[in-house]
C-alpha cells in the first residue's frame, strides 16, 4: 500500500508474491475455477470530497511445479468377453508428467468378433460439490465427450469431458497380433493441469485412458484405467 500523495504520470509499482499462499495451480473446469489475480485500487479525493475508488484487476497464471511419484507402477489388465474377445493391454506406468508420452502395448489372445476399429481417448473427469472425497469412490467406466451427473445424495456434480482420441488401430485383427501405444500428451489441444485428489473436499480433477472397440456392428466395448498426471516443470 502506497501513502496519500499525488499522481501526474505513470508510474512503475514494484511488488512481489512473497508470504501469498498459492496451495493449487490456476484451473478453468466446467464448473470449477481456481484463479489469482492482482488488483490494483486507486483512492481519490477531490477538494475534500471522497470520489469512488479506480479498481483494475488482472490474473495471473500460477503453476506449481511437482515431485514426482516414488511408486509408478505398470498398468497390466485383461478385458473380454467369454468365448468371443479376450485382449490384454499394457502401459508402462502410471504417473505421467504433463509433457511425458503414454507407452504401451495391446495383446489379442482371442478374437471371435469382427472388428473394426480400435481408439484410445484420454478423459477428464471433473468433480465438485459437498463430499468429493466420499464419492471419489464411485467413479467408474464410462464417460464421453461431455455428459454431466448429479449425485442426489451428496450433491455432487461431475463433468466428463473427452480432451483427445487418438485411433490405433483400422481393420480387424488376429489372434496373437500386438498392437503398440505411443500417445504424446503434448500434443493434447486442451490446457492438462495436474491431477486434484478431492481438494479440500470440494473439487477433484481426474484423468483416464479409455480404450474402445468398435465392431462391425458399431457395437462399443471399452475399459478405462485412470493416470496420475502431475508438473515437471514450468511451462
Amino acid at each position: 500500500m502506497l501513502p496519500p500523495g499525488s499522481l501526474f504520470d505513470t508510474r512503475t509499482i514494484p511488488f512481489n508474491f512473497r508470504g501469498v499462499e498459492k496451495i493449487h495451480e490456476t484451473y478453468h473446469g466446467r464448473n470449477v475455477s481456481v484463479k489469482y489475480f492482482v488488483r490494483v485500487e486507486v483512492q481519490r479525493q477531490l477538494g475534500g470530497m471522497k470520489m469512488p475508488p479506480i479498481t483494475q484487476e488482472h490474473e495471473v497464471i500460477v503453476q506449481i511445479p511437482g515431485v514426482e511419484p516414488s511408486i509408478n507402477e505398470p498398468i497390466k489388465m485383461e478385458v473380454g468377453i467369454e468365448d468371443c474377445l479376450h485382449i490384454e493391454f499394457e502401459y508402462e506406468k502410471r504417473c505421467y508428467h504433463l509433457h511425458d508420452v503414454i507407452c504401451g502395448k495391446i495383446n489379442f489372445l482371442l478374437v471371435r468378433i469382427k472388428i473394426k476399429h480400435m481408439e484410445l481417448a484420454v478423459i477428464r473427469r471433473e468433480t465438485s460439490g459437498e463430499g468429493v472425497a466420499t464419492s471419489a469412490a464411485m467413479s467408474s467406466a464410462g464417460g464421453g465427450g461431455g455428459s454431466s451427473a448429479k449425485s442426489d445424495t451428496q450433491n455432487v456434480v461431475t463433468e466428463t469431458q473427452t480432451l483427445l482420441k487418438y485411433e490405433i488401430m483400422d481393420g480387424a485383427p488376429v489372434k496373437g497380433e500386438l498392437i503398440p501405444v505411443r500417445l504424446y500428451l503434448r500434443g493434447i489441444p486442451a490446457d492438462v493441469t495436474p491431477t486434484y485428489h478431492a481438494e479440500n473436499n470440494r473439487f477433484a480433477v481426474r484423468y483416464f485412458l479409455n480404450l474402445v472397440l468398435v465392431d462391425e456392428e458399431d457395437r462399443r466395448y471399452f475399459k478405462q484405467q485412470e493416470i496420475i498426471l502431475w508438473r515437471k516443470e514450468l511451462g
